[in-house]
Order: C-alpha cells, then sequence, then structure tokens
C-alpha cells in the first residue's frame, strides 16, 4: 500500500537509477534536463530553481520497501488555484506493470481534490506512451483537444503530447 510524503533531495539517488536509457527519460523529462544521464545532483538543482516559488512541489510515492514512484503538482496559472497540474511522472522500472502507477495517481488525485480543493487536474503525455496513457485512463484522465497541441524536439524527432484531464 502506497502512501505520499514532499520529494526529498536523497530521494534523486534512487528515482535517477530508474532512467535506464534516453528513451524512457526523455518520455519523462522531454526537453527539460540539457543532457542523459542526469545525476542525482542535476535532479535537485532542477528542483532547487524553483523551491521558493510555492507554484511547483515535487511528491514521492513509497511504501514498507522505500520509494515506489514520483511526480510533481503545480499551479499551471499563479493566479487560478483551482488547476492541479501533474508533472514528471515516474514508477520504479522494477515495479512497472503491477498497479503501483494507478495507486501513485490515485493518491495524487485524492490530493488534488481533496486537500488542494482544485476542480482540475491535467497532465501531459507523449503519444508514444503507451503504458502511461493507459495507466492516465484507468484512472479516469480524459483526451482533451487543444487549438495548438504540444510538441517537443527529442531524440532528432518531434514528439507530440496527448492533453489529459481529469474534472471533479
Amino acid at each position: 500500500m502506497l502512501r505520499l510524503r514532499p520529494y526529498k533531495a536523497c530521494d534523486a539517488e534512487v528515482i535517477t537509477k530508474w532512467l535506464k536509457d534516453e528513451y524512457a527519460f526523455r518520455q519523462w523529462s522531454a526537453d527539460r534536463y540539457d543532457k542523459y544521464p542526469i545525476t542525482p545532483d542535476d535532479m535537485n538543482a532542477y528542483y532547487d530553481r524553483d523551491k521558493d516559488s510555492g507554484r511547483i512541489w515535487g511528491m514521492t510515492a513509497f511504501d514498507e520497501t522505500g520509494v515506489a514512484g514520483h511526480f510533481t503538482m503545480r499551479f499551471p496559472d499563479e493566479k487560478n488555484l483551482s488547476e492541479i497540474r501533474l508533472g514528471f511522472v515516474i514508477v520504479d522500472s522494477q515495479r512497472r506493470g503491477k498497479g503501483y502507477g494507478k495507486e501513485m495517481l490515485s493518491l495524487a488525485i485524492r490530493y488534488g481534490f481533496e486537500i488542494l480543493r482544485a476542480d482540475k487536474i491535467s497532465l501531459g503525455v507523449f503519444e508514444n506512451n503507451r503504458a502511461a496513457i493507459r495507466c492516465y485512463e484507468a484512472c479516469g484522465f480524459q483526451r482533451v483537444s487543444l487549438p495548438v497541441p504540444e510538441s517537443y524536439r527529442c531524440m532528432g524527432e518531434v514528439w507530440n503530447c496527448i492533453e489529459m484531464e481529469l474534472t471533479r
């Protein structure tokens, strides 16, 4: 049974080991990091840039065996606290396909709606990340059309994002 807690700098030591190849790394981070592989210091430096803004924070999912997953939550619009955006969603590579992602996201959804009182939780996922899409859909997220779909240059290709959301 998973629980959530705020991200700690020591979590990066575990999380960065789950990123086994650059393809999976880019599915997780898009172009947010300059290089692969990243170190725990790289991850913490990235998060440290925004730690005092109050707009974004990391969460860690854990159980009795240790850290099992991670994601960020943020308010995409500082003036509108009714939407929470999830990002950097990842589950321990040894635990994928066993329901941990769905369980972690269910906790994130509950936190977003019940604690943060959000009306909507959104996220973006690359269309080439079928396992993540299935997980998000299993948690109730619906695909939404954007006027201009988001896309990123990753590994010499253009990767398109699917926008998804869940409303109260």
